[in-house]
């Protein structure tokens, strides 16, 4: 079967593809894992034209106007067609207008799937264009089913049938021996937490260093670092260390190369978050594959991400008190367990192989 990937997104920073594909290898081991048994041609837009082929992925680099990306797209579809695809899949859900155009290109024939990348419904005259493109796709992919339900529940998607639960990216990582990532990293603590992410306030880092440094005053061993790459409420979090007894229990460590992370995340017992809202949890998926437990919010993506909290702690988004409960709990877990369970469910719904997978048996159905 010929699957054809697409966008509307113009990323004119790159003009290096093997650039580009190495800054979306989370996402790009999924078409590695799809081409074992399909053809598989993902559309690329960078400021690069060519093509490429990767792990038995055609990759096709294009530049199309952004202005015609965004209105009418003639061109990348006409190029669609000529590639006769059995499959299309658009990543993103805000983009129906060039959905609607897209399947009068191709005719009824095509399978068009669209995947959710943490986008909302939209509202007025876009939320009727939404209506309109979902009666002409065939699927709709969600990390999780309950925030595709969101959409049907806002009137932007109509049918459940079309709602399908396929994590968007996956991990590049896996486990090595802690001596060897304590070696690069130099992370002690007992037990160690780990925190990746921006410092807004939607991922909520104040809360996380609250509950943390009132947990320090009953588990001195413990350890927090926090990994970031930008630093909207860091002023806030530096004076609530200052000011706290027990600032020496977490250590900023700032921004990091992404390759690091394997040294991080296989340095730490648990991977913590506060997000209130997440498309997915690149960060979360990542450190579960190597093993980090999750110590993570209670939202529809993490749901999904921990099944249902059976491979970590869900907790209230927040709410420090909880947080605080979930951390206390980790004094009479069995880790190992934990970590087992961690390693075993990504493996079986979050892995590469596993989400090519899924696709595989989602275009069968439809």
């Amino acid at each position: 079967m010929r699957y054809v990937l697409a966008s509307y997104v113009y990323t004119k920073e790159f003009n290096q593809p093997q650039a580009w594909l190495k800054r979306i290898n989370m996402y790009t081991g999924i078409l590695d894992a799809l081409a074992k048994s399909n053809e598989v041609i993902s559309i690329e837009q960078i400021n690069y034209e060519g093509e490429l082929t990767q792990n038995g992925v055609n990759y096709h680099f294009r530049r199309y106007p952004k202005a015609a990306l965004k209105y009418f797209p003639w061109a990348l579809h006409l190029y669609i067609k000529s590639l006769k695809p059995d499959v299309v899949i658009v990543h993103g859900l805000h983009f129906p207008l060039q959905v609607i155009q897209l399947r009068l290109m191709l005719g009824r024939k095509v399978k068009v799937i669209v995947q959710n990348h943490a986008e909302k419904p939209f509202t007025g005259l876009k939320k009727l264009l939404q209506r309109a493109a979902d009666r002409l796709v065939n699927a709709n992919l969600f990390a999780s089913h309950d925030m595709g339900m969101e959409w049907i529940a806002a009137g932007n998607l109509k049918s459940p049938g079309k709602i399908h639960e396929v994590m968007e990216v996956s991990s590049v990582f896996y486990p090595i021996s802690r001596l060897e990532a304590n070696s690069q990293t130099g992370a002690q603590g007992n037990p160690v937490f780990l925190w990746v992410g921006r410092l807004n306030e939607n991922k909520d880092p104040l809360n996380v260093v609250k509950a943390s440094l009132k947990f320090a005053e009953s588990s001195p061993g413990a350890k927090l670092f926090m990994i970031y790459h930008t630093e909207e409420l860091l002023p806030k979090i530096n004076e609530l260390l200052n000011s706290s007894p027990h600032k020496e229990a977490i250590e900023l460590i700032g921004e990091v190369p992404h390759a690091d992370l394997l040294y991080w995340y296989n340095s730490a017992d648990f991977i913590l978050s506060g997000s209130h809202y997440e498309g997915s949890g690149t960060a979360i998926c990542e450190a579960m594959s190597c093993g980090c437990v999750p110590l993570v919010t209670d939202i529809l993506s993490f749901r999904m991400i921990t099944n249902n909290g059976e491979c970590g702690v869900l907790y209230e988004p927040g709410n420090e008190a909880a947080l605080l409960d979930a951390l206390l709990q980790t004094t009479q877990m069995n880790v190992a367990e934990k970590r087992r369970l961690c390693i075993e469910y990504y493996k079986q719904n979050l892995s590469f192989e596993a989400i090519a997978e899924r696709v595989e048996s989602i275009v069968q159905s439809l």
